[in-house]
């Protein structure tokens, strides 16, 4: 398969299209490097911490009850919940509370969190029709692949037009892999790609709020729902990317229509995958290192601090210049709370981007934070400096942040990931029997197994 770019039949006018219908239809598992099958496996691994983590978010709760009204027959798990839901509502309820936290992998080139949209979905559509452990992992690999290749395309216009490209390019990814577990032929695949392109939607505007999430769940829903409908012959337009009003030139200004085909099954995006020791925007990792640098330091004292000073990529600004946040969604994006709680805490956990934690920085102060932006600096680099009211300035270099591609998380750290946020929320399944299901996930019969694992007592409908 590597290499090679065939056209599809009838679709010439979409030659993008094409090439990735056609990788995802004949691509083998056999075709895979073994870097990147276990890539595959710690993105699941991290999916499951962060879906456990966000799981009985006030967001979720409130999703689930007022969907559940509609819900069908419950074929699927809802991860650390003992609940069960027909697959499209647990794809879109896992997907939600995958992201929620935003705790959720990371690809650099676009900040797309590419497991969230896709795993859920391929995940629920095992437990309705099951498939080998090896069948989920490549159809994973597939939808992954493609959704960042997707965003690549369209990076960096279309993230600061002010699209949430997670929620955008993730509806492709989740309708590549449901496709590839379903077994489709090239021109179905053509047709997922057009019933996903209708139905991408995400806003940046929405980041801090319960809404932000409706997006993500729908990404892996009506992915799944894309996927199944092109078994239908349920027929999308033919130029579903490149078309002339296809996805790529509606929702960029400058597409790159290279970035999706060049090195297709040679040269793979999900192997930069990037996991998050901390729940908040990944260009705010760099921060919580300095600052955490800073409050170890002999003597220091958050109350003695006048100005902090971030050189930084200009995304750091654009995303986190946030100083008057009131909720725990909204201070995973506030480099002011972040800065402010990690002084006073000396941590940067779940518990420190809580409405409970932004209530103690509103009361106690934030520091003034001033941005210089550079943009020949990589997101994961920050240089702060802190004007303290003796008149000293205190300084810390980031050069690469914990779990940027130079300094990653471990496999040992994402399995203290997991159970630290199973313990968090009283899991009461047993988590190491899931983190060895899920490295041993190609020599299982049924994938659907690390789904029954992740979710105690799941045959409740309640």
């Amino acid at each position: 398969m590597a290499g090679k770019r065939p056209a599809v039949p009838g679709n010439t006018s979409d030659p993008e299209a094409s090439g990735l219908a056609a990788f995802a239809a004949e691509l083998k598992w056999e075709d895979i490097p073994t870097s990147v099958r276990h890539e595959a496996k710690r993105a699941l691994l991290n999916m499951f911490a962060t879906a456990f983590a966000g799981c009985g978010e006030p967001a979720v709760e409130k999703a689930l009850a007022v969907m559940s009204r509609f819900s069908g027959d419950p074929q699927a798990s809802l991860f650390g919940r003992g609940q069960r839901r027909d697959a499209a509502l647990a794809a879109f309820v896992n997907a939600m509370a995958a992201n929620i936290h935003d705790y959720d992998d990371t690809h650099p080139a676009t900040i797309i969190h590419p497991t969230a949209p896709v795993a859920p979905a391929l995940l629920a559509f095992a437990e309705t029709a099951p498939r080998t452990g090896a069948d989920l992992l490549r159809a994973f690999l597939i939808g992954a692949e493609i959704e960042c290749r997707i965003g690549n395309a369209v990076s960096p216009g279309h993230y600061t037009r002010g699209w949430h490209i997670t929620s955008t390019c993730g509806v492709f990814g989740a309708a590549a892999g449901v496709g590839a577990l379903l077994g489709l032929d090239p021109q179905q695949f053509v047709w997922a790609f057009g019933n996903a392109s209708v139905q991408s939607a995400g806003l940046v505007e929405a980041l801090g709020t319960m809404s932000k999430s409706i997006s993500v769940g729908n990404a892996a829903r009506n992915g799944l729902l894309s996927a199944l409908l092109a078994t239908e012959g349920f027929a999308g337009p033919p130029g579903p990317l490149s078309g002339s009003r296809g996805f790529l030139r509606v929702y960029c200004d400058e597409p790159k229509f290279g970035k999706l085909l060049d090195g297709l099954g040679e040269d793979w995006e999900i192997a930069r995958n990037t996991y998050k020791p901390y729940p908040v925007g990944v260009v705010l990792n760099p921060v919580i290192d300095a600052s955490l640098q800073l409050s170890s330091l002999n003597g220091f004292r958050a109350d003695k601090a006048v100005t902090v000073e971030l050189t930084g990529h200009p995304l750091l600004r654009q995303r986190t210049d946030r100083p008057d946040v009131r909720t725990g969604r909204e201070s995973q994006v506030s480099a002011q709370h972040a800065i402010a709680i990690v002084w006073r805490r000396g941590k940067a956990g779940l518990d420190e981007f809580s409405d409970a934690a932004v209530a103690e920085t509103l009361g106690a102060g934030r520091p003034e934070v001033n941005f210089i932006d550079d943009p020949a600096r990589d997101v994961a680099s920050v240089g702060m400096a802190v004007r303290m009211r003796d008149g000293t300035t205190l300084q810390a270099e980031i050069s690469a942040a914990r779990g940027s591609p130079e300094n990653p998380l471990s496999d040992s750290d994402l399995e203290r990931k997991l159970m630290t946020t199973a313990d968090r929320i009283g899991f009461t399944g047993n988590v190491g029997a899931l983190i060895d299901a899920v490295w041993a996930l190609d020599e299982l019969a049924d994938a659907a197994m690390v789904s029954r694992m992740a979710n105690p007592a799941g045959t409740s409908d309640a």
